[in-house]
């Protein structure tokens, strides 16, 4: 990329100039010449090129040129000096009976200078890209990618990486972005020429850069040292803004290390740019001047949460007092499944069993690295402390969003925060899917809302355009306890499945009509009055509560449908009832599960964990139980199913609520989208 550059030069003097391989000087011969000057000749070393403009018309070889109108001469060099002043270019001016009347003389010093990062995102720092001062979207996109500095490298005493202002562990490097300042010219630069690094204040709140100390040891002690010990001093930061680099001499590279500090947000689109220049002197008395700047871009990668789609790693539920039958089966769940079981013990819980409001697992990736990284959620009950002490630590990030305590409702509990699989809407392709959030209906003057910090988040990221749901209908106000998605082997991949009270009247009625009546829903469960399939059906206020409650699901799978192009075909209707009942501290009357919720269920792979529903029995079998294998097994889904019913389901909670999944990240990479 060519970088013009005005120069100002006298006759009878000899100038020094510094010239960047691949920048311009322009030089207005006009403004330079001497009073009578009428034409001019120019005389260069090899290594030094140049042109005039505009053209001049054909002379004689070596005949002087007419000085008419403005001509501009543009000088470049082909390679780097092997020596300071090994250049030559002159300027000879003549009056019009071609008397020399003063000659302006350049030595030049060449050097090849560029700031470069993996700007074709394939893991290798290329020299000199013509694109890394930009960033493009899609397959054929360029650009550099930064990854926040969220794990610890700390297991003691720790926090987030970005949180300290030093290189603790040579191990932390691989978590941030290589830069390399390349240089090629003679041993050192002339007198007063400097290179220096600089940012943006803006900037400098979302990024950090390090270099290698120039101490580093080579003693075997010394390197022993180093992989423990920061020997990275700090070059850019919110406090230092800009910084005089070493220029090395001869043919060298001299690598950087950028350190992301904070996600996309509401106030900051993810875009950072970092800038070299080498500055000239012009006196000890005033600043120098930059003749030449290079420029770099990022983008901080976001954050990418994970669907049911993909496979899972490890499975995190609470062990508390009474929840020793859900622990069982969902042990045996996992060890069948052949994944891997977290349990959060009482001294960490402190007996709060909802796993998986605390936190949602995600990750962030970059050509170079990735790793996953837990959202904390500003709920903030007794396991706010899990994500942070359990979870953070070497290649393990952690992300949170602090609200104002008077924000913070049951929606922000992230039940209330799901992801689908990937799909394609109206030509627009999701290749990570869509964030699901629940709100308050639009219309509504009172209603709960995912408060507003964790939504700007969410919609920062950018890569899964959210939707949003109406949710605040529900007592406890969780998506998750209307819908979910498994994995499906046709069509589009998986099926979304929707809690639905008209299926859950149409079996009751073909139960009845089958001389199944007096089957009994609850029966054998302690401490809860059984009741029958023909009372449940002469209930018409449950009825009506259930009409609502149906109501309210339709709009959100027309939502879903418009959303996430789906077709009737690719959801499936679960059985399940509601009743409304009224929060303590509200008048209005929100829904609950009438019995075990069995859309809020766990899914690993192709085996799903279920909320026994204790439903009426036919023939010695729970027919809520056989109608959900009728509706799955067909998609070659195991059903298993996990009793829950005293530990969560009387809390209103189920199986989903009360554990969560970290996965395995998309192969797809996110900066291939087309935005």
């Amino acid at each position: 990329m060519m970088h013009p550059r005005t120069l100002s030069v006298d006759y009878d003097r000899t100038a020094k100039v510094v010239c960047v391989v691949g920048s311009e000087l322009n030089v207005n011969l006009s403004r330079s010449a001497p009073p009578s000057s009428v034409f001019f000749s120019v005389k260069c070393t090899p290594n030094v090129r140049y042109n005039i403009s505009p053209q001049p018309r054909e002379t004689a070889h070596l005949s002087p040129i007419p000085l008419s109108g403005s001509p501009v001469l543009l000088i470049s060099m082909s390679q780097a000096s092997e020596t300071e002043n090994d250049n030559k270019l002159s300027v000879r001016y003549y009056d019009e009976n071609k008397t020399v009347l003063g000659t302006a003389i350049l030595h030049l010093t060449a050097v090849e200078i560029s700031l470069d990062v993996d700007a074709d995102r394939d893991g290798v720092v290329e020299k000199n890209n013509p694109n890394k001062g930009s960033w493009k979207w899609g397959s054929d996109g360029h650009g550099a990618v930064l990854l926040v500095n969220c794990d610890s490298e700390q297991t003691y005493w720790k926090k987030p990486d970005h949180d300290k202002s030093f290189v603790a562990k040579v191990s932390d490097l691989k978590d941030m972005s290589v830069m390399v300042l390349r240089t090629k010219g003679p041993a050192k630069l002339p007198e007063g020429y400097k290179l220096t690094m600089h940012i943006s204040q803006s900037d400098a709140e979302s990024v950090r850069v390090f270099r290698p100390g120039d101490s580093a040891n080579d003693s075997l002690a010394g390197r022993f040292l180093n992989i423990f010990v920061k020997n990275y001093p700090i070059v850019l930061s919110n406090e230092v803004l800009s910084n005089e680099v070493p220029y090395l001499g001869g043919d060298a590279e001299m690598k950087f290390y950028v350190e992301g500090l904070r996600f996309p947000d509401r106030d900051f689109d993810g875009l950072v740019s970092i800038s070299l220049s080498l500055l000239e002197p012009i006196n000890s008395a005033l600043p120098e001047t930059p003749i030449f700047t290079d420029k770099v871009v990022f983008r901080v990668a976001p954050w990418i949460m994970t669907p049911n789609t993909l496979k899972p790693i490890e499975v995190f539920v609470c062990s508390t007092k009474d929840n020793y039958q859900f622990l069982k089966g969902m042990r045996n769940l996992v060890i069948k499944s052949g994944y891997k079981l977290k349990i959060c013990h009482e001294y960490m819980n402190r007996g709060d069993r909802w796993m998986q409001d605390e936190l949602e697992f995600g990750y962030i990736d970059a050509p170079h690295h990735r790793f996953p990284v837990v959202l904390d959620s500003p709920r903030d009950g007794n396991l706010e402390d899990f994500p942070y002490e359990e979870l953070l630590g070497p290649d393990f990030g952690y992300v949170t969003r602090v609200a104002e305590r008077k924000d913070v409702s049951s929606l922000d509990s992230f039940g209330n925060l799901e992801v689908s699989p990937p799909v394609t809407v109206n030509g627009k392709n999701y290749p990570l899917g869509r964030i699901l959030i629940g709100v308050a209906f639009p219309t509504a003057t009172k209603g709960r809302n995912m408060t507003k910090v964790v939504q700007d988040f969410l919609w920062a990221q950018k890569v899964q355009e959210p939707v949003a749901l109406f949710s605040d209908w529900l007592y406890v106000g969780h998506i998750d306890e209307f819908m979910t998605f498994v994995p499906a082997p046709d069509r589009k991949g998986f099926r979304l499945l929707l809690a639905s009270p008209d299926a859950g009247y149409k079996l009751f009625r073909g139960l009845q009509r089958d001389g199944h009546g007096q089957a009994k829903l609850f029966e054998g469960l302690e401490d809860e009055e059984p009741i029958t399939v023909d009372k449940i059906l002469d209930n018409e206020i449950l009825r009506a509560h259930n009409s609502y409650v149906q109501h309210c699901i339709d709009w959100n799978r027309d939502v879903l449908k418009r959303e996430l192009a789906l077709d009737d075909e690719d959801i499936i209707d679960l059985p399940i009832l509601f009743k409304l009942e009224a929060r303590e501290d509200e008048e209005e009357c929100r829904a609950v599960a009438y019995y075990p919720d069995m859309v809020n269920m766990i899914v690993l792979g192709k085996n799903l964990g279920i909320p026994k529903p204790y439903g009426p029995k036919v023939n010695g079998s729970c027919a809520l139980e056989t109608e959900m294998l009728s509706l799955l097994e067909g998609l070659g889904l195991s059903c298993t199913f996990i009793d829950d019913f005293a530990s969560y389901h009387k809390l209103l909670g189920e199986v989903h609520c009360g554990s969560n999944v970290l996965r395995e990240p998309f192969d797809y990479k996110w900066w291939n989208l087309e935005m």
